[in-house]
């Protein structure tokens, strides 16, 4: 007869077989329903089981639409044809409606794999499931109302290139046209003239224009005036004035998707490591409100570059390196001034660069409010900028995790950066040398020296403008020396006077010559 104590061991054995058979069966299960041949199909397995072990609470259209000075939210893109082509896994999980889950893969000194789990918080969080009609409703369209009550609001869209911000501003692909009437453009442009017919709106004879343009290489170019280059100029009273640009009135919402299509047709782009055709500028697209030619309110939507432009080495040519400089400045100040503008700092830093100049007046005020969407691409190849973009995300409005959302999860450290006081006014070179200063996650060390040399450039290519002086000054020339000329035809012509003349201009022809000449040896030099 056996005893009490061999019959618990034999209890424990069989249970242990029991676990073995049930683990066995679960392994084989999990095997038929996914594809083992697939790339890093650990990894896959790790995911899946953590995504088993949380609660998912995703965001509805029935949630409370807060009233945000500023709003930062995340939206996820699916897989696109590409990323399942290639078996690529989704790293990005969403489990309640502010908190983004990455799932980074990483080795072990044995050769192990694991995941570090990174945690952040936002306003909001969107997952590949939502349209672009509910992001608009959380996001977009609370703004709506601001530039009724004379005020200013903004709307970013920010990410890597094929992330998705596009989609999000413009709407909808049908092959490679794109469906405007579906995009947070055209959804706010339908709102506008909605509000307009409301009784407590309609009285104020409100007019409604539309300004397109973009921002390429420190330089601003009007696309519904064929690309012309405009001036950027600060008035007396601190007013900053893109001088030329062209306003185009709009009647209906039919008239800002026609206007919509033209400046996208004329939009900047070019191949980069993560698109065969990327949007190297920022584009800008404004609806005004005017009541008998006075500014009402302005709504600036902004489709940002595409943010791994700044760290894109397979193309090594000077201009790829302009682009990615220049985008690197402009989305690191933009951010700087956004977090100004949530802390109500008596000093926005506007000046640091031309995207943040152009949109001072949505920075200042009372009545100023500003939403950032961040886009994100959900493939494992394309984890690390998709951290990068969290990561400035999470700067602009540092939001911390609630630990009972999720669980065994590890919150993300917050960064305070600037809260060393308020930014003096200095020249655009000192703004953006202090960014980098109190920036040195985000920024490598040679990169003020990099913009030192670029500012340079932009300084020296106004031997443009220098030789278009000269060459109608040589026009006056001609016709200084073809007058001289005639007088030689008199017979009695001093030839004493004529011998002056003709030294006095060739004197000045000697000096302005010989300054623009210097010039352009400067520029090849720094080129």
């Amino acid at each position: 007869m056996k005893s009490n104590c061999v019959k618990e061991v034999e209890l424990i054995q069989e249970g242990r077989e029991r676990r073995r058979l049930q683990q066995q069966e679960l392994r084989e299960k999990r095997a038929q329903e996914m594809d083992a041949t697939i790339p890093n199909y650990e990894i896959m397995c790790m995911i899946r089981d953590f995504r088993g072990s949380i609660e998912f609470r995703p965001l509805t259209t029935s949630e409370l639409i807060e009233a945000h000075r500023i709003c930062v939210c995340v939206r996820k893109r699916p897989l696109n044809k590409k990323e399942l082509a290639m078996k690529d896994l989704d790293v990005i999980t969403i489990p309640t409606k502010d908190v983004v889950l990455v799932h980074e893969p990483k080795q072990k000194v044995d050769q192990s794999r694991y995941l570090e789990n990174h945690t952040f918080c936002f306003d909001y969080a969107f997952d590949d499931s939502t349209t672009n009609e509910m992001v608009y409703m959380f996001t977009a369209k609370p703004l709506v109302e601001t530039i009724f009550e004379k005020g200013m609001a903004t709307c970013f869209a920010y990410g890597q290139t094929g992330s998705g911000k596009t989609h999000t501003m413009g709407g909808d692909f049908n092959g490679k046209n794109q469906v405007c009437s579906k995009g947070i453009y055209a959804l706010s442009a339908q709102d506008v003239f909605l509000m307009l017919e409301k009784p407590s709106y309609k009285t104020l004879d409100l007019q409604v224009y539309a300004t397109f343009f973009e921002i390429y290489i420190g330089k601003v170019f009007d696309l519904l005036n064929r690309r012309a280059e405009l001036r950027v100029l600060e008035g007396t009273k601190k007013q900053v004035q893109i001088v030329g640009l062209q306003e185009k009135e709009a009647k209906c919402t039919e008239d800002v998707l026609k206007l919509i299509e033209e400046g996208n047709s004329h939009r900047t782009s070019g191949k980069t490591s993560a698109n065969s055709l990327s949007s190297r500028s920022h584009a800008i697209f404004q609806i005004i409100l005017r009541r008998k030619g006075e500014l009402h309110g302005k709504f600036s939507l902004v489709d940002l570059a595409g943010n791994e432009r700044g760290a894109d080495a397979s193309s090594a040519d000077r201009q790829t390196r302009l682009e990615g400089a220049e985008i690197n400045k402009s989305l690191l100040a933009l951010k700087e001034c956004i977090r100004a503008l949530g802390r109500n700092k008596h000093h926005i830093p506007f000046r640091a660069s031309k995207l943040t100049q152009v949109l001072r007046d949505s920075f200042i005020g009372e009545n100023s409010r500003t939403c950032m969407i961040a886009t994100i691409s959900p493939g494992m190849t394309s984890c690390e900028t998709t951290l990068n973009t969290l990561h400035y995300a999470n700067r602009v409005k540092e939001l911390t995790v609630d630990q009972n959302q999720v669980t065994n999860i590890q919150a993300v450290n917050q960064l305070d950066l600037l809260d060393k006081g308020c930014l003096k006014i200095l020249p655009e070179g000192d703004n953006f040398k202090l960014f980098c200063e109190q920036n040195e996650e985000e920024t490598s060390p040679q990169l003020f020296t990099f913009h030192e040399a670029v500012s340079h450039l932009e300084e020296m290519e106004q031997v443009l403008e220098d030789h278009r002086a000269v060459f109608q000054e040589s026009i006056q020339w001609m016709e200084d020396e073809k007058e001289l000329l005639k007088l030689t035809e008199e017979v009695d012509f001093n030839m004493e006077s004529y011998a002056s003349q003709l030294e006095q201009i060739l004197d000045q022809k000697i000096v302005v010559l010989t300054e623009l000449r210097n010039k352009v040896k400067s520029v090849r030099s720094a080129l």
